[in-house]
């Protein structure tokens, strides 16, 4: 018989897993997070170590920071206050959460993801208008100290200028392993109401020029205006190409994407699998470590794995049905 790990709090309304030490951050209607460990590694189980108000309002989402930057974890609100909190340790008096800095615009917040890069952390995060900031991190020991790196919108011709846009959600997924000589990247997409910030791009970062650039659309033709609910990209353990996943109202798409710019400064890509079965929106996507399987949930509230077979063909592996 299956035996839950963990018990969150009612009003939950997020969560977000920390591989390494093995902790769950969790953020509710009122504005709490609370930080959940598990007391002996030889155990599932796990209890609450802390919890703390980060905001007036409910918490939408939370996003651990990587391990090599100490215990901290960020906080989007229903304001789209974007904060990030830091776990100390002063002396002799017991562990405390402690703000570090509050990002304020006078555009909401809709997804924010950590990459740890060549040099630096870095940060980007997703905006309500349609705009998209890059943010680096000048000291590894004072996570207050971000520098904008960049900003710009979710579009594939850089020469483009949209308008005010509204957008409702956005998705981010940086590549997971940035190899040595390897420029950081992540994809990105829109639910708003603007077809040409919806598809998601593959942004990739250009030292020569100190910029970011769009390298590829991962949309066919007819589909570029659909909004996009999530996307994952897939671990890479010597694919001669990247495995990017993301989700509209048509389903799942498996994108093979090349890993070299053509003349045009594009990468190639071709949809290897449309995949159906929530029938409804999908709400999150995560690869295993392998980027072999590909775990997702909607709004059925199943969760649904997918693999690719020997022949390159795709099919649902298991589904998960709540137990209330």
């Amino acid at each position: 018989m299956e035996k839950p790990v963990a018990t969150l709090d009612r009003g939950t309304t997020c969560s977000a897993w920390k591989y390494c030490g093995q902790r769950l951050a969790s953020g509710s209607v009122d504005g709490y997070l609370s930080i959940s460990d598990s007391r002996d590694p030889s155990s599932s189980s796990f209890t609450s170590s802390s919890k703390f108000n980060v905001h007036e309002v409910g918490i939408l989402k939370v996003a651990w920071i990587p391990p090599e930057y100490g215990d901290a974890v960020a906080c989007i609100s229903e304001d789209g206050t974007l904060s990030i909190w830091e776990e100390l340790v002063e002396g002799t008096k017991p562990l405390e959460w402690k703000l570090c800095r509050s990002f304020k615009t006078s555009s909401k917040v809709l997804d924010v993801q950590f990459s740890v890069g060549q040099t630096s952390l870095k940060m980007v995060a997703a905006y309500s208008d349609g705009f998209v900031k890059v943010f680096e991190l000048l000291d590894p020991f004072e996570l207050k100290n971000w520098q904008l790196q960049a900003e710009f919108q979710n579009v594939i011709d850089s020469v483009s200028v949209i308008g005010k846009a509204s957008c409702l959600t956005s998705c981010i997924s940086w590549n997971p392993l940035n190899g040595e000589g390897q420029e950081s990247s992540f994809v990105l997409g829109f639910n708003s109401n603007t077809p040409q910030l919806n598809s998601p791009k593959v942004w990739e970062f250009d030292p020569a020029h100190q910029r970011w650039l769009p390298v590829a659309e991962l949309a066919l033709p007819g589909d570029k205006g659909d909004q996009d609910y999530s996307v994952a990209w897939a671990p890479n353990i010597g694919r001669p190409y990247e495995i990017i996943a993301s989700a509209s109202q048509k389903g799942i798409s498996i994108w093979h994407v090349g890993s070299t710019t053509d003349l045009d400064g594009r990468l190639s890509m071709e949809r290897a699998a449309l995949l159906s079965g929530h029938n409804s929106e999908v709400w999150q996507m995560e690869w295993d470590m392998s980027g072999m399987t590909l775990a997702t949930t909607g709004g059925d509230g199943r969760v649904r794995l997918w693999q690719s077979n020997l022949n390159g063909t795709w099919h649902e592996q298991a589904t998960f049905e709540p137990t209330s």
